[in-house]
């Protein structure tokens, strides 16, 4: 339980506060472990970004990086090494709150390349290898939710491998995940795997829907477009937890539930917000409900402790408002498809930037020239 008031009373009101940051300094001097301590942070995602910003650094990588280049090693066995390192260390310090807490939380997230997100079978053997590599079982894989990417989170979690599906936008491939992740327990439970060890999250994103459908907005320049400023974001993810309810209630989630399964909990990615105009914890105050995970980037979790307020359950019996929402968006001529296309498309492509930034910065680093 967090130290600090604000972030205590959101976790008793049922929401799982991870970190959406890491890197090596931060760990190793204790950072991490106070932010256990003092913040209540029970889990950490990762992504390329947060790895190529964290060795462009260099400093506490250098050690190991002369290392690699001694032996020899690729840009690829690099990168592997060097982010698997940071995740098994994170893993071990939260380890305590891992086994607290049943393994439901105390997770770190490592994102497979995402140059293989369309790529199923890539996918797979990508997985594979992170979680035998990092070899912790409080590992989640991250694997994002393409068309190609939904078999392969049924495939890796057929294997026992816990996973957290990233990248998810919109309604329609949320329910896809939800029909996914229940296919891979099933499979798992035929090849003979103890379900009960398998834990997975859905990453919801938020913040990003806001800020094209805001630029959108802003181009009809209408009062009533200007009325719906910074409402998208929050409908949508309220959607994405009652289409969670909806899956929760059916009679094949309950039979796997009888054989000791757990839920595939929704967590709120991308809750740093972009408009200066907003509150800077909306993404926060405007998602809370039990049994959910916010993933929050530091300055965010640090705003909330500062300055964050609970306002009881904010996502619950919601759906009515949320659906006129979106109808109201459509009926301006923003199209919740093309938006949602949009937005995914960017997603694969920024991550694989920073996935290329990154292995820039390793080569240069194994090279022994400055850091890219």
């Amino acid at each position: 339980m967090s130290t600090n008031p604000r972030l205590a009373e959101l976790s008793k009101a049922g929401v799982s506060i991870w970190l959406d940051d890491l890197d090596r300094e931060f760990v190793q001097s204790g950072g991490l472990a106070r932010r256990v301590e003092e913040f209540g942070v029970v889990g950490v995602t990762t992504n390329p970004t947060i790895f190529a910003t964290a060795l462009s650094k260099g400093e506490a990588y250098a050690e190991q990086v002369s290392s690699l280049a001694s032996d020899g090693a690729s840009v690829d066995e690099a990168i592997l090494a060097l982010t698997t390192d940071d995740v098994r260390e994170a893993c071990d310090v939260l380890l305590p709150v891992y086994e607290a807490t049943d393994g439901v939380d105390g997770r770190v997230s490592i994102e497979v390349d995402p140059g293989l997100a369309h790529d199923t079978a890539a996918t797979v053997e990508g997985a594979k290898l992170l979680w035998k590599t990092v070899d912790r079982p409080n590992l989640l894989v991250k694997i994002p939710a393409t068309d190609e990417g939904l078999p392969a989170i049924s495939q890796v979690l057929a294997q026992g491998i816990s996973v957290n599906v990233t990248l998810i936008f919109s309604l329609d491939r949320y329910r896809g995940v939800l029909n996914a992740f229940l296919t891979g327990l099933e499979q798992a439970r035929e090849n003979g795997v103890d379900i009960s060890t398998i834990h997975s999250v859905a990453s919801f994103f938020v913040s990003r829907l806001d800020a094209e459908v805001d630029k959108r907005l802003d181009a009809i320049g209408t009062e009533e477009a200007a009325a719906l400023r910074g409402k998208a974001a929050l409908a949508n993810a309220r959607l994405a937890f009652h289409a969670f309810e909806e899956v929760r209630a059916t009679p094949r989630w309950s039979t796997l539930a009888d054989d000791g399964a757990h839920l595939q909990r929704p967590l709120w990615a991308s809750t740093g917000v972009k408009n200066p105009d907003y509150s800077d914890t909306m993404y926060v105050t405007g998602l809370v409900t039990e049994g959910v995970v916010n993933t929050m980037p530091t300055a965010t979790l640090e705003a909330f402790a500062d300055h964050g307020e609970v306002e009881g359950d904010t996502v619950r019996g919601d759906a009515a408002e949320s659906d006129a929402i979106l109808d109201d968006l459509e009926r301006l001529g923003i199209s919740y498809t093309e938006v949602i296309t949009q937005l995914e498309r960017e997603g694969v492509e920024k991550f694989e930037k920073s996935w290329s930034e990154l292995t820039d910065t390793v080569k240069a680093a194994l090279d022994g020239g400055p850091a890219a």
